[in-house]
C-alpha cells in the first residue's frame, strides 16, 4: 500500500511518460492483462488509455487490473489511468519514505 505523498510522486512521473498500453473495444482481454503486467515489470509505472470504443469506466477498470496484477491504482485522468507495482528485477523508481 502506498502512501499519499508516494502516490503524489508517482503523480507528477506519470505526467511525462506516454501512454502504452491502449484498450480497445474487446476490453480486458488475457493479451491486454498480459501487456500491462509486462510494462509493470520493465517500467514500474505504466498509462493505460481507454479507446472510443471501449465500454469501460477507466476507474473500475483501473481497479480490476490493479487487483489481477497486485499493482497499486495511482490516479485515473478522463479515459486514462495510471498504475504502479515494483519491479524485483528492473526497480527504477525509489519512492519517498512513509
Amino acid at each position: 500500500m502506498i502512501t499519499s505523498k508516494q502516490r503524489s510522486f508517482l503523480r507528477g512521473l506519470a505526467q511525462t511518460t506516454d501512454t502504452t498500453v491502449y484498450i480497445g473495444k474487446q476490453g480486458l482481454t488475457e493479451n491486454v492483462i498480459r501487456e500491462i503486467d509486462t510494462g509493470l515489470e520493465h517500467r514500474e509505472l505504466v498509462k493505460v488509455k481507454l479507446q472510443e470504443g471501449a465500454e469501460l469506466e477507466p476507474k473500475e477498470a483501473a481497479n480490476e487490473v490493479a487487483a489481477k496484477l497486485r499493482a497499486e491504482f495511482v490516479q485515473a485522468i478522463g479515459r486514462k489511468f495510471v498504475l504502479y507495482r515494483e519491479s524485483k528485477d528492473y526497480k527504477q523508481i525509489e519512492l519517498p519514505r512513509k
